[in-house]
């Protein structure tokens, strides 16, 4: 915290100072193509390099460095593990389709898809050892580059976003994304105004009526990562109004049905948070900031999207998700926890914390919270899934129908649920020590081994993830 604390001191430093330098301007789109742009539901069925039966879906946390080194070995340890789909041998990361990611984690997740296999022997080097928060730091406190930062619309995290690509993403778009055959890639942000999540993918911003692919993937985790107060927020113009734009039908059938049924709260709240994104009358631009304070797991998409799955039957067919012949036949979903709580003695003393220090913790306290409502939702979706299924099929033989029948008739799919995180370290000094580790934008080069490291270990002693290995017929990596 002692970094990041300095970072802020210098965004204080840099704000006293008055310029006029101009944001990147996001393009307005005036007619919505569903069949088309940077979205999973157009990128997954054409990625015929992955195992049929196998959705494999993967969600980075947030974290800082910490996280990115983090999930970087996660994608390290799938690489190693071998799997035989029809007598060939795969490594598991290639069937990975989808990777959700916020603040930290969202630099892999998006490295990765830009990257592919080039990232094993890059990633380290540009970006997991080098010290980010003191270059960034050194830029902040340049009298050079002040007139850049107040006054204007430029920001710090639009200044974060062009010495992210100067370092890693080299000036790349989502255009830049779409025919690469690595995973589709989502970082996530946060409405600053509303506290709604926001995505970089097409489909948030079609409410947006604007076109991402030219969003540059550095801004995407510029915005993911804009902790408040010690970046600026990444802001993007709202043209909604313009492109015809629909709800989703699944959420609009949850909406609908209200009235016979009593909806999950989240899904009435995220119709809501989709009402405010289309009233560009009063909200005409929005301001993005951490994607962890909506959703620090970097899960909320994903279940969103296995909701779909769960009250819509054309997604289902859209995505081959029904008993049949080479369809799915499991969902994994892997979420890489990178929560860490340093103990402070803040209470051993009757005089509070600095200002620095509060805003830094009060920051990160909610999205520590929320991580563990995040996975009860993940872990609660897959128990109504497997209980939804037993009964559909009792349904059917009472109705005379026999198991046979009701098995072939009924989607058949197994879910994994696998989440890994420093609370499941057995020896408290090495739990202490990782989840010791401060959320920076700089760690010691044996501290981003040992997180590295440890992802695979944790990994590979998960019960879900080995229940998922023997039902693929593999065989953890060594």
């Amino acid at each position: 915290m002692r970094l990041a604390r300095r970072l802020l001191i210098g965004a204080v430093a840099a704000a006293s100072v008055a310029g006029c330098a101009s944001r990147p301007i996001n393009q307005p789109i005036s007619h919505i193509d569903p069949e088309s742009g940077y979205r999973a539901s157009v990128r997954l069925p054409k990625q015929q390099n992955n195992d049929p039966s196998t959705l494999l879906l993967l969600a980075f946390s947030g974290g800082g460095t910490r996280a990115a080194a983090f999930s970087y070995g996660v994608l390290e340890e799938l690489r190693r593990t071998d799997v035989v789909v029809d007598g060939q041998h795969r490594r598991l990361l290639d069937d990975v389709v989808l990777i959700t990611g916020v603040s930290g984690g969202s630099f892999t997740a998006l490295s990765y898809a830009f990257y592919g296999d080039k990232l094993f022997s890059e990633y380290e080097t540009r970006f997991l050892k080098r010290d980010v928060e003191g270059a960034l730091l050194a830029r902040f406190l340049n009298p050079f580059d002040w007139p850049n930062l107040i006054g204007g619309s430029y920001g710090r995290s639009e200044m974060a976003a062009d010495y992210y690509d100067e370092i890693l993403f080299q000036g790349a778009t989502f255009a830049d994304l779409r025919d690469k055959p690595t995973p589709t890639a989502v970082a996530g942000g946060t409405d600053l105004t509303n506290g709604a999540r926001f995505a970089f993918s097409q489909n948030d911003f079609d409410m947006l009526c604007s076109d991402l692919n030219k969003v540059r993937l550095a801004r995407a985790a510029a915005a993911s990562s804009a902790v408040p107060a010690v970046l600026s927020p990444v802001t993007f113009n709202n043209y909604a109004g313009r492109c015809d734009y629909k709800y989703p039908a699944w959420l609009m059938d949850v909406v609908e049905h209200s009235k016979d049924s009593v909806p999950p709260r989240r899904l009435l709240q995220r119709y809501r948070d989709l009402e405010d994104f289309q009233n560009s009358k009063d909200h005409p631009y929005i301001h993005l900031v951490d994607g962890g304070l909506a959703d620090n797991l970097g899960v909320r998409a994903i279940l969103e999207a296995l909701g779909e799955f769960e009250t819509n039957a054309a997604f289902r067919e859209a995505f081959h998700l029904q008993a049949a012949p080479g369809s799915t036949r499991r969902v994994v979903l892997i979420v890489v926890n990178s929560r860490a709580e340093a103990r402070t003695n803040w209470d051993k003393s009757e005089s509070p914390p600095g200002i620095a220090s509060q805003i830094l913790k009060s920051s990160g306290v909610p999205m520590s919270r929320y991580t563990a409502d995040s996975i009860d939702l993940m872990k609660d979706l897959v128990h109504r899934w497997e209980t939804q299924r037993k009964l559909q099929i009792l349904q059917a033989r009472l109705a005379g129908e026999s198991e046979a029948q009701a098995e072939a008739r009924l989607p058949k799919i197994d879910v994994f649920a696998v989440d890994i995180g420093f609370e499941q370290l057995a020896d408290p000094k090495e739990r202490n020590y990782f989840m010791s580790l401060p959320t920076s934008f700089v760690l010691k080069p044996e501290e981003v081994d040992r997180l590295r490291a440890i992802a695979g270990t944790l990994l590979r002693q998960s019960e879900e993830y080995q229940r998922l290995l023997k039902d693929l017929g593999a065989a953890p990596a060594r």
